[in-house]
């Protein structure tokens, strides 16, 4: 999942992307409201943390734009204003959630999930998918009681995204945007997408025929639940 960082704290966005980095996010930072404003303007992001404190922009302002930009964005707002004013206008103007600052990143990471699950009806952490288990959290897959370790990062990341976007065909252009950080486009050869989905349904045909793992011919991926 892809996350733009907004925050001129130089010292803390990078402890930001380190954390998250390590926790299989993609992320990009801005240290100023008109470097975000653009990027904003061009790119697509899962989740947007804005901090409302920058040097030249009114953080505020910018979540209005990634809103309008953006809609399907979840954007969090770091801050360390005290004034509640600040927090309701935020949550108002459509921020899915707000951390006062200092913060835990442990708690930044599980609003983050928190905000996943809600934003895709996903209830709990762990999806059955014909007699295969994925945890989403522990990133693992199972059939029964054997662990599917064959899996690997990206072909994981693949599935979860799916998953989260269950019974909607992805493309992939969008699976490569949103898991690899780059796009690529229908005259390019996409081929290693086709290849990780191939390399995935012959890892889970040793336990089972992964039926719900579906391709939508001219179009692209889907999971069916």
């Amino acid at each position: 999942m892809n996350v733009l960082i907004v925050e001129d704290e130089k010292a803390l966005a990078g402890e930001l992307e380190k954390f998250l980095t390590g926790n299989n996010f993609l992320c990009e930072i801005c240290y100023n409201g008109r470097t975000a404003s653009e990027k904003i303007g061009t790119n697509k992001y899962d989740f947007i943390l804005i901090d409302l404190g920058l040097p030249d922009y009114d953080g505020l302002d910018l979540l209005k734009e990634a809103k309008q930009n953006d809609p399907e964005a979840a954007c969090i707002i770091l801050t360390a204003r005290a004034e509640v004013y600040d927090r309701i206008k935020g949550l108002d103007m459509g921020a899915d959630d707000y951390l006062p600052k200092p913060f835990s990143l442990l708690e930044l990471q599980s609003r983050m999930q928190a905000i996943t699950r809600r934003k895709f009806g996903i209830q709990h952490n762990l999806v059955n998918l014909g007699g295969f288990a994925v945890d989403l959290t522990d990133r693992t897959i199972a059939f029964g009681d054997t662990s599917v370790s064959a899996i690997t990062k990206k072909e994981f990341d693949l599935i979860a995204y799916l998953i989260l976007h269950k019974n909607r065909t992805l493309t992939r252009p969008q699976l490569s945007e949103h898991i690899w950080g780059s796009v690529v486009n229908d005259d390019y050869d996409s081929n290693y997408i086709d290849a990780h989905i191939k390399n995935i349904r012959k890892k889970l045909n040793v336990f089972e025929a992964p039926d719900w793992l579906e391709t939508v011919r001219g179009l692209g991926y889907r999971i069916t639940l």
